[in-house]
């Protein structure tokens, strides 16, 4: 069964909009980098109910096993590591 990955993000304030672009570059990046990602979207936040959170993150793994691979992978973490210190993130994995 598919796992889907969510993440949602609220920068801190005083990100500007080019950090914050280039952060959503790089998440949407990571496919075919990655290689446990199956298929990877990251965007704004259009409507007013996600409680400040302004962007978010869905990656879809083939399965619960091969979650941890993508959490671990090295590329992942170059990319997670400096969003960390620009965000506050909320994250969620189902299984479908």
């Amino acid at each position: 069964m598919a796992v889907y990955h969510m993440v949602w993000i609220k920068f801190n304030d005083g990100v500007s909009e080019e950090r914050k672009a280039e952060h959503m570059a790089a998440l949407n990046g990571m496919k075919g980098k990655v290689a446990a990602i199956d298929s990877v979207v990251a965007g704004e936040n259009f409507t007013d109910r996600a409680n400040g959170f302004t962007h978010g993150l869905i990656v879809e793994v083939a399965d619960r096993d091969a979650l941890p691979a993508y959490i671990q992978d090295e590329h992942h973490v170059s990319v997670a590591t400096p969003l960390k210190e620009d965000a506050q993130l909320m994250a969620m994995d189902i299984e479908v």
